[in-house]
């Protein structure tokens, strides 16, 4: 196959604001009323397209639309579609004084992805294959933004899980006054029973010595991973609430290059990696994640964009859990995700398995190239 046929010769990109079916809050990020999601859409030479896209919560969507359309599309057309890890390593030191990491990985996950769903689509294979192949069917877990919920009403959200085939799950916690998180812990647990695993999340609300007192006080709970408690950026401090409890820390949403993975590794002791393909640079982003883990004994896991991860967590030997999240992206493509026996199913079809239903996404566009 020439380099005449694999050129970029077509580039859309696509700005989308689609609303959440009710407010959804957690410690940090506050409210979300709405996700926000830009696609970027390739087209080679021959014809042949992919699709790329990221979310973000509901903020900085423009400024991620203009990256791709303003300053991406104008380097990437007329380059080889096949030459996908050059294309990574140009954009990441091209645009790496005024961007590393933060918006410009999530602008450079849109194009890797496109460039994968090419690649796959190319040799009709699906993305879990070509990316590993290890398992089609991968542990998953429920994660719901329900700080806001009342207890009752989470003790319902939480059953409409079980209800659902989940056999894991996880809250958020991060409460004024911890003794309310506790309790909701308690009640979550009593619900689901001792079999159920079960994880919590503070979305990095905590100081070092509130996310010591807290871990110690759920312990009892049987946790499967106390998720950000503290800041991302205070890797030490991680270290240090390791040191002093006995539930494993997660964390990964929030880290943005292969770099600050590596100081992860080294200095956080955390028991699980949560990297997420929409803010680490696509799937070759996620891959590299993935790889380090597995040479640091350490299980991959992810954070949102559940009908993607699906297939990278199914091509991977340290596989951990899927996270299965709240912004429902899946219910607007042509296959949401499946759920077998309590794991998440990854999709056989060519390409990254991500095809979107036009119809249902066009009446949120608010800006296309």
């Amino acid at each position: 196959m020439t380099n005449e046929v694999t050129r970029i010769e077509a580039i859309d990109v696509e700005y989308y604001q689609v609303p959440l079916a009710e407010v959804l809050s957690d410690a940090k990020h506050g409210d979300h009323t709405h996700f926000e999601l830009i696609l970027m859409r390739i087209r080679t030479a021959d014809g042949c397209e992919g699709v790329g896209y990221t979310y973000t919560g509901g903020k900085g969507g423009r400024a991620i639309y203009s990256l791709l359309n303003d300053e991406m599309k104008p380097l990437l057309l007329g380059q080889n579609s096949t030459e996908i890890y050059r294309i990574w390593d140009q954009l990441q030191w091209h645009f790496h004084y005024v961007g590393r990491g933060g918006l410009l990985s999530f602008a450079i996950s849109a194009v890797d992805i496109a460039l994968w769903d090419i690649k796959c689509n190319r040799i009709n294979q699906p993305l879990w294959q070509v990316a590993g192949g290890v398992n089609q069917h991968v542990d998953c877990y429920a994660g719901g933004i329900d700080l806001n919920f009342s207890e009752q009403k989470l003790l319902a959200n939480i059953q409409g899980y079980l209800d659902r085939g989940f056999e894991a799950v996880k809250i958020k916690v991060g409460k004024a006054d911890y003794k309310e998180d506790v309790r909701r812990v308690e009640a979550v647990r009593n619900l689901i029973g001792p079999d159920a695993t079960f994880m919590v999340d503070a979305n990095y609300s905590l100081t070092q010595e509130q996310a010591i007192r807290f871990s110690r006080a759920i312990e009892h709970c049987d946790i499967k991973w106390f998720e950000e408690p503290t800041i991302p950026d205070d890797y030490l401090g991680y270290g240090k609430i390791s040191d002093a409890t006995n539930i494993p820390l997660a964390m990964g949403e929030n880290l943005h290059t292969i770099h600050e993975f590596t100081y992860a590794i080294a200095q956080s002791k955390l028991g699980f990696l949560q990297p997420d393909a929409s803010n680490i640079g696509g799937i070759t982003g996620w891959l590299q994640v993935a790889q380090l883990a597995y040479a640091n004994n350490l299980p991959v896991c992810s954070h949102g964009m559940h009908e993607l991860h699906v297939s990278l967590l199914a091509s991977q030997p340290n596989a951990g859990f899927l996270e299965v999240h709240s912004f429902p992206i899946d219910q607007y493509t042509t296959n949401p995700l499946k759920i077998v026996n309590g794991k998440a199913v990854a999709p056989d079809i060519p390409g990254t398995g991500v095809v979107f239903d036009d119809a249902l996404l066009t009446p949120h566009l608010k800006m296309s190239s």
